[in-house]
């Protein structure tokens, strides 16, 4: 790495973590904004108090309504969050980086800036704000991933950290519920990351590049405040040459990879891979994993409620530890492309004896990871099942570690299971589809507190049965990688 521009990437990578742990995620934070709006009194007029013994009116028993009412807003905006990847990575590539950026800043300044002037009365605005919010994130995310290619060898590295930052961004909520709770307004918090976008816009036209920045990078590479000329050429000439690399939660810079003698002699439609067995088993494995991280944050604020008896202080302190586990997502996120990393080295040495090909290499790094996402999955499951509130502690930890694995894991399975020039369709593909899966989480949700009231036990047994079916994807890449390696052994 060139020394000259140093100081300029490494303000590039620090503002950029900045900014995906200040503003990306931080509708994953919902349970802590819900316990705000509930004290708000948002969608109060729902409440109906059917049973004269509780006394307190906001508890799910007496305000399922408003209950099912936050948990459509959250519904509705974490199926954006995965829908409109596709979309917003198209915008990226079509686009550039600083139109792209530019609407992120137009799309989050408008969400945020409703938020602050909504009211209990226009608390239907919240159905507006929320998606928009989302989008306006993932856009800051995709662009800021690009960073990863300044760094060379630390690329994998850094994009890792960067969707930790992501997952860490729930916690923005938290302070903002802090925040209320000492006395700041909800509009004074929301007005104050709406100025912000100041700051971006700040550093879209002085620390970003103006189309994409390219990998490997080409000598003398110059962006931002040391561009001297337009750099889109280069990185033209240059995007072609791009490695693989491990994934991330969102959609990176295009990948390279030199062909095995099977895609030589071969090539395959995009199709072909999308109708795929091993395309198919990812897509259950994550939107299986997925859709109990989603209807567990969209549901955690009710959740906490019962298992409290309805007491608003003790959900209050659970809330509060639940969003300073997610905190540390941008610690836990970078292990899992630490382990494929190695085991991708390690298998490598070994491939230079036993003559395996290197899509085989990258798939056999790829199954422990696989693995070890759905057992904790799995381990999470068990415990948000049981009807115990001091277990949820142990809960939280478990649902911050999985789903730092969980989002990683996927883009980077599929950078080393398909071709690259498929990628950024078969990532799109898989989001999309889990998206729509993720919109179970609000009938359930209705089912929990209508038929089964309020009683989640047999919703709750039939996900977890439905997670241990998660293990068939990584047994499956296991065993395709091991029926490959048998002819080789004899040769």
């Amino acid at each position: 790495m060139p020394g000259q521009g140093l100081p300029l990437r490494v303000a590039t990578l620090l503002t950029g973590l900045l900014e995906c742990l200040g503003f990306s995620g931080i509708l994953f934070g919902w349970a802590s904004l819900v316990f705000v709006f509930k004290t708000e009194h948002y969608f109060e007029e729902l409440c109906k108090p059917e049973a004269p013994l509780m006394g307190n009116v906001t508890g799910p028993a007496d305000c399922k309504a408003q209950d099912e009412r936050f948990s459509l807003i959250f519904t509705l905006g974490s199926f954006m969050n995965n829908f409109m990847t596709f979309p917003a990575g198209f915008i990226f590539d079509r686009f550039k980086t600083t139109v792209a950026r530019l609407l992120a800043i137009f799309l989050y300044t408008t969400a945020t800036l409703t938020i602050a002037f909504t009211s209990a009365d226009s608390a239907l605005l919240l159905f507006l704000a929320m998606p928009m919010l989302t989008v306006g994130g993932i856009l800051f995310l995709i662009t800021n991933l690009q960073v990863g290619n300044l760094f060379g060898k630390h690329r994998s590295t850094i994009i890792t950290l960067y969707n930790g930052a992501f997952d860490s961004s729930s916690a923005v909520f938290l302070v903002i519920k802090l925040l209320y709770e000492q006395g700041v307004s909800l509009r004074a918090s929301f007005i104050f990351i709406s100025v912000c976008s100041a700051w971006h816009v700040g550093r879209t036209f002085l620390l970003m590049p103006r189309g994409h920045i390219p990998y490997p990078l080409p000598p003398n590479y110059s962006y931002g405040l040391c561009s001297g000329k337009d750099t889109t050429a280069r990185e033209n000439s240059t995007a072609e040459s791009e490695k693989l690399e491990m994934g991330s939660k969102e959609v990176p810079p295009a990948k390279e990879e030199t062909p095995g003698p099977e895609q030589q002699q071969e090539p395959r439609s995009f199709w072909s891979y999308a109708l795929s067995q091993r395309f198919a088993w990812h897509l259950v494995w994550l939107s299986l994993i997925q859709l109990w991280h989603y209807l567990f944050i969209g549901t955690l604020n009710s959740l906490l409620t019962n298992l409290a008896g309805g007491d608003r202080a003790l959900v209050s302190t659970y809330t509060n530890a639940f969003a300073i586990t997610q905190f540390f997502g941008v610690l836990c996120a970078p292990w899992n492309g630490l382990l494929m990393d190695r085991l991708k080295q390690k298998y490598q040495k070994e491939a230079k004896s036993t003559g395996s090909s290197a899509m085989t290499v990258a798939l056999r790094s790829a199954v422990p990871s696989l693995a070890l996402t759905s057992l904790l999955c799995l381990g999470f499951a068990l415990c948000a099942s049981v009807p115990v509130l001091p277990l949820q502690y142990v809960t939280f930890i478990l649902q911050v570690i999985s789903r730092s694995f969980l989002y990683g894991g996927n883009a980077a399975f599929l950078t080393l299971a398909f071709p690259s020039e498929h990628f950024g369709k078969l990532f799109g593909l898989v989001m999309a589809l889990s998206a729509i899966v993720s919109l179970l989480q609000f009938p359930i949700f209705t089912f929990i507190k209508g038929p089964l009231q309020n009683d989640p036990l047999y919703v709750n047994v039939t996900l977890v049965l439905a997670t241990v079916l998660t293990f068939v994807h990584p047994f499956m890449v296991y065993w395709e990688c091991r029926r490959e390696r048998r002819p080789l052994a004899y040769k």
